[in-house]
Order: structure tokens, then sequence, then C-alpha cells
């Protein structure tokens, strides 16, 4: 008689399966090529537009201020319905709408209110985390969420990819444009999305439950960590690195080649982490040495003298800073009942959002003050520091 993971396992990979992953997986790259097209050329569009740092970190963080707000109320609100497929379509629609915002003239308050828009499409990735992790075993969450973590780089890579490309040749909209082009099929993909039927015994989330679901130990560390992992990522790759490419020569194409160099790397170890160097060397040590060289790339950027090197520096920086993101994504829901699952996840998203929205705004202000060199110092002291708590906490945890 086959074990009871075993059970699962092969309930898992029904007939069908194939099938739905497909669609999921279509949909999942499509969103983040929705959110994702024009980032790579969107602090360097906003230099253009003659906006100070200062305002640009306020139109980078707004991304991740928006998510602080919305995240958790969404994840209370999709446990208490039970379902999740709703949500990933309103997200769909939330990208090709933010897209769309870009391109409307005048004042920098179009921008800002674009990027909030697509901090709104960002919140609804709860619904898509967990609809994704009920296709696996309770047990086979850090190695779903490895899976849907390589579809997020792999949809941000096409995206990112393309982006000075269009930049180059068509103006600066032609990314918005194709933002929204991308966000408008995920939207009518999505709605082939299956989702499993839900616990018709099942209680619904009340709002008494969140205190349960905060206050597991190993979803409180991980959500600290991704704060700092987010605060470095939106600092640099997602915020002022593309910044730093045009200071040293690079034109609008050349960060096609800057955005490769980090997300394909980034892509290997995003689906590695949890199955290969997780299970050798252990989760804490993995997030720790990701850590570590992360923040050592973080401090060599204001210091390489050209172009290509940066974006050696990135190929390493997007190698270190995938070993350590998935296995906190995982780690976040891998203790909490599938019931609460959202809520876990929107509780986790909503707090390291607090690191896409503050990491970019203070460096805005330190690059208003030291140039583009203050915010990535910022950056590697985060990096440091966040290997230091792992350390700590691979030592003290129960």
């Amino acid at each position: 008689m086959p074990a009871p993971a075993t059970v699962e396992r092969k309930q898992a990979l029904a007939p069908g399966q194939s099938g739905r992953m497909a669609v999921f997986a279509a949909v999942t790259i499509l969103y983040w090529i929705g959110l994702y097209t024009y980032v790579p050329v969107l602090s360097p569009y906003l230099e253009d537009r003659g906006y100070s740092y200062s305002v640009i970190g306020i139109v980078l963080g707004s991304y991740g201020l928006v998510q602080i707000l919305v995240r958790l109320p969404l994840g209370i609100w999709s446990d208490r319905l039970g379902v999740r497929k709703p949500f990933i379509i309103a997200g769909m629609a939330a990208a090709t709408v933010s897209c769309l915002l870009f391109l409307l003239p005048g004042s920098w308050a179009w921008s800002l209110a674009a990027r909030a828009m697509a901090g709104v499409a960002a919140s609804t990735w709860v619904g898509f985390t967990v609809l994704f992790a009920s296709y696996y075993p309770k047990e086979e969450a850090t190695r779903a969420m490895g899976t849907i973590s390589f579809l997020t780089v792999i949809g941000q890579l096409a995206g990112m990819a393309v982006s000075g490309l269009l930049a180059e040749r068509f103006g600066w909209n032609a990314t918005f444009v194709a933002g929204a082009l991308a966000g408008a099929a995920g939207m009518l993909a999505s709605w082939a999305i299956q989702e499993p039927p839900g616990d018709p015994g099942r209680a619904p989330m009340q709002a008494k439950d969140l205190a349960s679901v905060v206050r597991s130990p190993m979803l409180l560390k991980v959500s600290v960590l991704s704060i700092l992992a987010h605060g470095i990522l939106f600092i640099t790759m997602f915020g002022f690195t593309p910044s730093q490419a045009i200071q040293l020569g690079a034109d609008k194409a050349g960060l096609t080649l800057l955005s490769v160099c980090f997300m394909v790397p980034h892509a290997v170890t995003a689906i590695l982490s949890g199955k290969r160097f997780a299970p050798r060397y252990g989760p804490w040590n993995t997030a720790m040495a990701g850590f570590a060289v992360s923040a050592c790339c973080t401090a060599l950027i204001p210091f390489v003298p050209s172009f290509a090197l940066l974006c050696v520096t990135q190929a390493v920086n997007g190698f270190a800073q995938g070993l350590h993101m998935p296995l906190l994504l995982g780690l976040a829901i891998q203790e909490i009942e599938p019931a609460k699952r959202a809520t876990a996840m929107g509780f986790y998203q909503a707090v390291y959002a607090l690191g896409m929205f503050s990491g970019p705004f203070v460096a805005g202000w330190l690059n208003e003050s030291y140039g583009l060199a203050g915010g990535f110092w910022l950056g590697a002291a985060i990096g440091l520091f966040a290997t230091l708590l792992t350390a700590v906490w691979k030592h003290s945890r129960p």
C-alpha cells in the first residue's frame, strides 16, 4: 500500500492536471509581463521627463505602499469567500489599467496613479500563490512555490527582455502598450483557470483567526527577511540600477541586456533553490548565502567603471537573490493550514511590501543628496543586516 504522500502525489497528477497547469502557467507569465515590461525603463523614463530623484522614489515606492494597504485585506477576503480565481481576473484587469494610465500626458501624478494601480494588481498575487499551492500536497508547499517563482521570473524576464528594445525603436510609450496588451490577454485567459472545489464543511475565515495565523514564528521571521530582500531588489534592479547603467553609457537597448543578465540567473536559482540547494545545505544556509552575495554585489555597483562590468555584477546578484526569494515564499505558508493560507500569504506579502515601498523611497532621498551611490550603499547595508539576522535565526529557530 503506497504511503499517503504518494497517494496525494498521484492525485495531484490526475488526468487533466497538465492542462490546468499549462493554463495557470500561461496566465502567470502574462501577469508578470503586464507588470514588468516597462520596469527596466521606468526610472530612466521618469528622469527623461525631468522629475527629481525624490519624486522618482515616491513613484517607485507607491507600488509597495499600495500593497501594504491592500494585500492583507485581499487575503482575508479570499479566505472568507473560499475562492481565488476572481481575484486573479481582477489583478489582470488592474495590470492592464496601470499600463494605460502611463500613456496619459501631463503631471507626474498620472505616473504615480499608474504605479499605484500596478500595486493593486500585484496585491492579487496572493490569489495566484494560494491557488497554485492547492494543486500540490500540503507538504510540497516549498516545491510549489519554487515552481511558481520560476514562472514569475520567466514572465518578468520576457517582459523586461523586450523593454529596452521597444523603447529604443518605438519610444517609451511602446513598453506601456505592450504591457497593456499582455494584461488584456492574461485577463481573457484567466477565465479558463480551474479552481479546485472548496471544502463545503469549512468554516469561513473570521477576523479573529488572523491573530492565530500571524503568531506563527516561521511566518514572522520569513516576513521580516522578505522586507529586507525586497528592499534590496527595489533599490537595485527594479529601482535605480537602470539609471546607473545609463550613466555608464548604456542606451535603451542596453537596458534589455542588463535585465537579461539579472533575470536569467535569477530564473535558474529560483527553480533550483528549493529542489537542490535547500535540501542539500538547508534553507537557512541557502538564504544566508543569497543575502551575503547580494550585499556584496550591491555595494560594488557605484564602483564599477563600465556597463559591461555592471552587467556582470547584476548577473551574480540575480543568482544570489534567486536563492532566498522562493525559499521565503514557501516557508511562509508551509506550516499554515490550507483554509488560512491566503490570509497568511496576504500578511506575508503585505509585510514584504514594506521593503518595496521604503527601499526606493529612502534610496530616492539619499540619491538626491549623495547621488546614486547613496541608494546602493543603503541596499548593501540592508543585505548585510539580513545576512546577520539569518545567521542568528538559524541557531535560534524552534
